[in-house]
């Protein structure tokens, strides 16, 4: 029997423990949103006014301009308000990252190190961040 040693991991902070802890707080967060979100909406009255894609489609990205199909006189008036768009925002920030993380993830472990590497990183964050000022963007203007 052949005895190998193994690499001990390196303590401390880094950016692979920073984003493992995060991937963790964001499905939780993501979860919790939703989860407050849909609360609130049937506190509002969403229960009787409200289908369920409907519903659904308002928990997780709370936009007034969502609400189409259902007979809610003015949902301007009552949902869009500042309270409702930092849930947007918060949401909308957590799952971009979430997934972005994630394919940064497959960057790491798929493409080999190369020039490719740090290529895709950069164009990553840039397509994350775009994502994210869009958003913000069309959260705020709506």
């Amino acid at each position: 029997m052949l005895l190998r040693s193994r690499q001990v991991p390196q303590l401390g902070w880094n950016l692979e423990y920073i984003m493992w802890i995060f991937m963790r707080i964001s499905g939780l967060a993501m979860a919790f949103l939703g989860a407050t979100g849909m609360a609130l909406a049937f506190l509002m009255g969403a229960r009787t006014q409200m289908d369920l894609p409907t519903l659904m489609r308002w928990s997780f990205f709370p936009n007034p301009n969502h609400v189409v199909n259902s007979n809610i006189p003015d949902v301007t008036q009552g949902w869009a308000n500042g309270f409702w768009q930092v849930m947007e925002i918060l949401i909308i920030s957590f799952a971009a990252t979430h997934g972005f993380n994630g394919v940064r993830m497959v960057i790491e472990d798929y493409i080999d190190h190369s020039l490719w590497r740090p290529f895709l990183r950069g164009v990553l964050f840039a397509l994350w961040l775009f994502s994210l000022l869009v958003a913000i963007y069309v959260i705020l203007a709506s």
